[in-house]
């Protein structure tokens, strides 16, 4: 019985001449039919699992209205703003009074049930004893706090930053690694001045140092337990870089960081 011969498909040069069962079939291997799936999502680390209320906000404003800091040389006119009132447009005094309720106004926007204490033109120990009484509250709830710092000297590379005396008669350094021990964790920090960049790096080194002296003790006293972990516990906000100044343009604010974390239409609409 004769059989008949087979046919190359491939040997046929003209491709149009090829019946259709013979020509071949394409995306036809496993890797074409199987369901495809997309890799999971990573987890993002950086938000918390468990929510954490901020209960206690210290309000920190050095301003020393009317005296301009001796290592800040500002332009003529500049950026005078603070909390959107003028402080030249009455007494020094009452000036500072209405730029810290107008602050702590703006932070109720956003939390109106949380516990606030202003410090005006504050000494260390106004500090030191409002920050203590804070963290005793707060418990194990988030502290913030928030420094202005437009009237006092810029930070210093080893971690200070500028209170005043009683007499406000000269600018007395407060040092991050005190105002660490005095809010403990888990905290936020704002500064809002110039060279802020430098209390990020002298909080980051000071946490560390506090870590290794911890771990390193086997009986630890109970009172540096709230001052473990602080690089985990604690955000840090600055309104600028370690060799920046704070923006002096007359058209914007001067406390243009403070403006627009707490009043961030307003702020977006004018700029």
């Amino acid at each position: 019985m004769a059989m008949a011969p087979t046919v190359d498909p491939f040997a046929v040069e003209d491709p149009s001449e090829l019946e259709d069962w013979h020509v071949p079939v394409s995306f036809m291997k496993s890797r074409h039919s199987e369901r495809i799936r997309a890799e999971p999502p990573p987890e993002e680390a950086w938000r918390m699992k468990d929510r954490m209320k901020t209960w206690s906000v210290a309000l920190c404003l050095c301003l020393n209205i009317g005296v301009d800091p001796p290592d800040v040389v500002k332009t003529n006119p500049c950026a005078r703003k603070e909390c959107w009132i003028d402080p030249v447009s009455t007494s020094p005094q009452k000036a500072l009074e209405q730029v810290g309720n107008n602050l702590q106004k703006q932070y109720e926007r956003w939390q109106p049930r949380a516990r606030y204490k202003q410090l005006l033109d504050p000494t260390t120990e106004d500090v030191r004893k409002l920050c203590i009484a804070l963290r005793k509250s707060a418990k194990n709830e988030r502290v913030l706090f928030h420094y202005n710092g437009h009237g006092v000297p810029k930070p210093t590379p080893n971690g200070e930053i500028w209170v005043f005396n009683k007499n406000y008669t000269q600018y007395i350094p407060l040092s991050v690694y005190d105002l660490q021990a005095w809010m403990g964790s888990p905290s936020i920090y704002i500064y809002d001045c110039s060279h802020a960049g430098l209390i990020l790096d002298s909080f980051k080194a000071f946490a560390r140092q506090r870590d290794s002296d911890f771990f390193g003790i086997q009986e630890s006293p109970t009172s540096q337990m709230s001052c473990v972990g602080l690089l985990d516990n604690c955000v840090q906000m600055a309104a600028c870089g370690a060799k920046e100044l704070l923006p002096m343009n007359p058209h914007l604010p001067a406390d243009l960081f403070t403006a627009c974390l707490t009043t961030p239409i307003k702020t977006a609409l004018l700029w």
